[in-house]
């Protein structure tokens, strides 16, 4: 078989064991956000490398549009800005990136959405904690067995395997799913 074949039959197998397991925690994750965002509230997402993008990209879709035309969402990535990352990872270490713009940005009723393959990065983890602390809904999105980030969420949507390609194509997956919760009638 085909590099080709292979990554798409082991995409494909994974996409299967999650429908396979309970979507409840991907449900509960688009009404938390919906409600937030229904309450004048905002998301507030981050990750680390793919899942920067993944948090971009779910701010987008919500900023945007998903797939139909409504007004904007406040949705806001906490991995875009590169002078605010290296000034924040200068000043108080890279594991408070996250934190840091979360103490300045988050409010009670907010939604934080962190994204980590390995649900043990420490500035996922302690940008989690912070918005637990402060009042904040917590939704993890992570890979291999949820690891500290999924044990402080509040939502935590596991895709349980540890191969970082596959677990990142579930991810968008499951970030498109959020996306049509949020945005149906």
């Amino acid at each position: 078989m085909s590099v080709v074949a292979r990554t798409l039959e082991a995409a494909a197998a994974l996409h299967q064991r999650v429908r396979s397991m309970d979507l409840a925690p991907v449900v509960a994750a688009g009404e938390a956000i919906r409600t937030a965002l229904a309450a004048g509230r905002q998301v507030l997402a981050f990750g680390n490398g793919g899942s920067a993008a993944d948090a971009q990209h779910l701010t987008t879709e919500l900023v945007g549009r998903f797939q139909k035309d409504r007004a904007g969402y406040a949705a806001v990535p906490l991995t875009a800005d590169s002078s605010l990352l290296t000034s924040l990872a200068n000043d108080y270490g890279f594991d408070r990136i996250f934190a840091r713009q979360v103490e300045a940005l988050g409010r009670p009723g907010d939604v934080a959405f962190a994204i980590s393959t390995s649900g043990t990065s420490a500035n996922v983890v302690r940008g989690l904690e912070t918005a637990r602390d402060k009042g904040l809904r917590t939704i993890a999105l992570t890979g291999r067995d949820g690891g500290a980030a999924g044990t402080i969420a509040e939502i935590h949507i596991n895709v349980p395997d540890a191969v970082t390609a596959r677990v990142q194509e579930v991810h968008i997956t499951l970030i498109h799913a959020i996306c049509e919760l949020v945005e149906r009638d």
